[in-house]
């Protein structure tokens, strides 16, 4: 079951545990869609960097992101 970060700490174990983690926003029909997977690589309480698999960087906006890591996947 996914598990979804909301305080910073999550983000902080995600980050040292370098745990895949995706971002999801609402998409027009008021779905969550993944925009972004990647480590985490920087957090502050407004946005959070991930770093994608071909080593690339995205900024996401906390406020209007939802960040989710699988624990059945590290």
């Amino acid at each position: 079951m996914p598990q979804t970060l909301v305080k910073n700490v999550d983000f902080l174990v995600a980050a040292m545990s370098r745990t895949f983690v995706s971002a999801l926003q609402l998409d027009p029909d008021g779905m969550y869609a993944q925009v972004g997977v990647g480590l985490v690589e920087k957090y502050s309480d407004e946005y959070v960097r991930l770093k994608r698999f071909d080593g690339t960087v995205s900024h996401y906006d906390r406020e209007i992101t939802k960040f989710q890591h699988n624990k059945g996947r590290a």
